[in-house]
């Protein structure tokens, strides 16, 4: 295929990765104007659709506006803090000031503590390198918290340009979407008028005269568990309502399976409550510790579900890790799946969860 750039962006044409930026359908190019998909929805149905880049690629893109000025709005999803804060965050975007901001809070048993939470998050982010100038809790397909994050982007902007950046799966369109209607006061605001073409992916909203609104294309990161199961086995992992807490009372030397994605295995410890907070949908299943493995090998599939077929074929095989639990009431987080609250302490428990998906501990905040 001859080289086209798309006359939306600038991007180049590609016909064949769907989920990649400048994708547009070959029965496309025969159009006087050829757009890739994400311009041509952006101008027939306003939709802001995300495309995915690898950090290598993205690195490269942003190159130009390393040393710009303006404002870093960091879309994190709570449910997967690991696998959506962007490690490499801080020299993709040079010095500019960064915004947190944990989506799907409406997700979120009312039990949480926002202010345990919020200072999670901060200390995530530490570690990873970023420091943030505040952390902000959202739900933007409710739209709850977005008034206050938006006077704070309005404080901390300066009058420059926002930058909003995410990894894939985070719900980034939908939060530009409310954030834009946010911002102006007025509902489907966005026309095409509003997006000029400004090359290698990248969308502009103005906000005003001087300053606009920057989306940038969704990182893919590895560690995120979206990445090893189906379309259809995402939807049963991803929580659509908010998420109620079950409780199982363990004894040692049993087992708890979430599906038949991941597993936590109670070693040695007094009997004691696991609150479980996953999906509504998803199920989980007790058994004893010594018919676990024949279990997981016999069952996993079919009992124990999802994966499903598509997801047997890409899932990596399970890890495991251990940890000692002093503390009073931890959870154990699994990320892209949800965590397992334990109230005592002096307890050992093995977690396993698919290869480079990591599990941790953290001070519960419910």
């Amino acid at each position: 295929m001859e080289k086209i750039n798309c006359q939306g962006c600038g991007i180049p044409i590609q016909t064949t990765e769907a989920d990649q930026a400048g994708y547009t359908p070959e029965s496309a190019l025969d159009r006087d104007t050829v757009l890739c998909q994400r311009c041509f929805r952006l101008k027939h149905y306003n939709d802001i659709q995300d495309v995915s880049m690898s950090d290598d690629d993205f690195l490269e893109m942003v190159s130009q506006i390393r040393d710009k000025e303006g404002l870093v709005v960091h879309l994190i999803d709570i449910f997967d803090a690991e696998g959506t804060i962007i490690k490499s965050l801080p020299r993709i975007i040079g010095d500019k000031p960064v915004i947190l901001v944990g989506n799907k809070m409406d997700l979120l048993p009312k039990s949480t503590n926002r202010r345990k939470l919020t200072q999670w998050l901060r200390s995530e982010a530490k570690k990873a390198g970023i420091t943030v100038k505040d952390v902000y809790l959202i739900s933007s397909v409710k739209g709850h918290g977005l008034s206050d994050l938006t006077e704070a982007i309005d404080r901390w902007r300066n009058q420059q340009d926002v930058y909003i950046v995410g990894t894939t799966n985070v719900g980034k369109s939908t939060f530009i979407n409310k954030l834009i209607e946010q911002t102006t006061g007025t509902e489907n605001v966005i026309t095409t008028s509003y997006f000029p073409g400004t090359t290698l992916g990248f969308i502009e909203i103005p906000l005003d005269d001087a300053s606009a609104f920057i989306d940038t294309p969704g990182i893919v990161n590895k560690k995120q568990m979206a990445h090893y199961v189906s379309e259809n086995d995402l939807k049963v992992i991803t929580p659509k309502k908010e998420i109620k807490p079950r409780v199982y009372q363990l004894n040692s030397q049993q087992t708890l399976f979430i599906g038949g994605l991941a597993r936590l295995d109670f070693l040695k410890g007094e009997r004691q409550s696991f609150i479980c907070y996953f999906a509504n949908e998803l199920a989980i299943h007790r058994t004893k510790l010594q018919k676990a493995d024949d279990l997981f090998r016999e069952h996993q599939g079919e009992l124990l579900s999802p994966p499903d077929e598509d997801t047997l074929r890409i899932l990596p095989e399970m890890d495991d890790h251990s940890f000692r639990l002093d503390s009073e009431k931890n959870d154990i987080v699994f990320p892209g799946l949800g965590w397992v609250t334990v109230p005592g302490s002096n307890l050992t428990v093995s977690a396993h969860s698919p290869k480079g998906v990591r599990v941790s501990v953290r001070n519960s905040f419910t």
